[in-house]
C-alpha cells in the first residue's frame, strides 16, 4: 500500500507551486533566454516598381498556407500614398495579390479567421476615412466594415484608433480600441454579423483597466490575451470581459500571436530607455516565446537594435504552418523571417 500524503502537506505543496507560478508571471522579462532561430530580412517578392519594404505592421498566416503582410506605406502613413498596403504571398514568398490603395490612413492590426477571411484595422482618421475595421475575402472583396468612416468616437458604432482584431471560432469579433493617447482604451465585442454586444476597459493601470491596448489574440481555450502596452503587461480575459490573469514576463507587448498548440509569441518593440511612455528600462527589444497555457517563457529572438532608444523592434508578429516566425518592423521598414536552426 502506498503511503498516504497528509492533506496539509498536499495543500502546502499546491500553495508553493501556485506561488512560484505567480512569481514567474510577474517576474521581469529576461534578456538571456535561448535564441533557437536564424534571421533573414526582407523576405518576399515586392510589387513591381518597389525597391524596398515599407513600414510593415502586421503579418498573418491563412489556413491555405498563404501569408498576408500589412504595411503603412513608405511614409509610415498611407494618407495620399499610392501603395497598396495589403500584400498576399504564397508560402515561398511569391506575391499573389495586393489591394487596399486609397482605403486606409494608418493600417495597424490584422487577423485571419477560420474561413480564411482577412480583417484589418485602420488606427487613424482624417474625417473621410479611418477609425474602422475591415473584413476582406481572400480575394480582397470587402465583406464587412465596423465603425464609421473617418469618425472618431466612443459609442457602440464608433472607434477611436482601433489597433487590432481577433475572431472567435463562433464568429464573434473582438476589437482593441485606442492607440497612444486614444480616448477609449477598451475591448469591444460584436456578434458574427457586426452587431455590438458589449465592451470593457477604461483608461488606467488597475486590474482590468487599459492604457493603449495594442494587440489581441485568442488561445485554444477561447481566452483573450490583450497587450496592455503602456502598462507593460498582458491581461487575460474571458469572452465576457472577466479578468483572469495578468502577465508581465513577456515584456512590453506590441504584438501577440498564439498558435494552435498554445505557443505564444510576443513582440516587445519599445523597451529599453524610457522616452516618456513608461517603457521598461534595461529590457531588450525582441520576440519572447513561451506557453499560453502556463505563462512560461522559453526563448527570445533578440532584435537587431535591441537597446536603441528609438522604437526600432518588430511590432507585429505572425507564425506560419511550418513554425517560421515573421517580425513586422515599422521604424526600420523591413519584414524579418526567423527560421528554426
Amino acid at each position: 500500500m502506498k503511503p498516504r500524503i497528509p492533506l496539509v502537506m498536499l495543500a502546502a505543496a499546491v500553495s508553493i507551486a501556485a506561488s512560484a507560478l505567480a512569481q514567474s508571471r510577474s517576474a521581469a522579462p529576461r534578456n538571456d533566454l535561448p535564441q533557437p532561430y536564424r534571421t533573414t530580412r526582407d523576405w518576399g517578392q515586392l510589387p513591381a516598381g518597389t525597391a524596398k519594404w515599407a513600414a510593415v505592421t502586421a503579418v498573418e498566416a491563412a489556413p491555405d498556407g498563404s501569408i498576408y503582410v500589412i504595411h503603412r506605406c513608405a511614409a509610415n502613413s498611407c494618407v495620399d500614398r499610392p501603395e497598396p498596403p495589403i500584400l498576399k504571398f504564397d508560402a515561398n514568398g511569391k506575391l499573389l495579390k495586393s489591394w487596399g490603395a486609397g482605403m486606409f490612413n494608418f493600417p495597424h492590426g490584422a487577423t485571419v479567421d477560420r474561413d480564411g477571411n482577412l480583417w484589418v484595422t485602420d488606427a487613424g482618421g482624417d474625417g473621410a476615412k479611418g477609425h474602422q475595421v475591415f473584413k476582406f475575402s481572400p480575394d480582397g472583396a470587402v465583406l464587412m466594415t465596423l465603425g464609421k468612416a473617418g469618425v472618431s468616437g466612443s459609442g457602440s458604432d464608433l472607434f477611436d484608433q482601433p489597433t487590432d482584431v481577433v475572431v472567435a471560432p463562433s464568429g464573434e469579433i473582438f476589437v482593441t480600441d485606442s492607440h497612444r493617447k486614444g480616448k477609449n482604451n477598451r475591448v469591444v465585442k460584436f456578434d458574427r454579423t457586426g452587431k455590438y454586444l458589449k465592451e470593457w476597459g477604461s483608461k488606467g493601470s488597475g486590474p482590468g483597466q487599459l492604457s493603449e491596448p495594442h494587440t489581441i489574440a485568442m488561445d485554444s481555450r477561447g481566452r483573450l490575451f490583450v497587450g496592455d502596452r503602456e502598462n507593460n503587461r498582458i491581461q487575460i480575459f474571458d469572452q465576457d470581459g472577466k479578468l483572469l490573469d495578468e502577465w508581465r514576463q513577456f515584456g512590453r507587448p506590441s504584438g501577440i500571436f498564439i498558435t494552435k498548440d498554445d505557443t505564444i509569441y510576443v513582440t516587445d518593440s519599445e523597451s529599453g530607455p524610457d522616452t516618456g511612455a513608461h517603457e521598461l528600462m534595461g529590457i531588450k527589444k525582441g520576440i519572447r516565446i513561451g506557453s499560453a497555457k502556463d505563462g512560461s517563457v522559453t526563448a527570445f529572438i533578440e532584435d537587431l537594435e535591441s537597446t536603441r532608444a528609438e522604437h526600432s523592434g518588430a511590432e507585429g508578429v505572425g507564425v506560419d504552418g511550418n513554425g517560421n516566425v515573421y517580425g513586422a518592423v515599422v521604424r526600420r521598414q523591413m519584414l524579418e523571417r526567423h527560421v528554426k536552426r
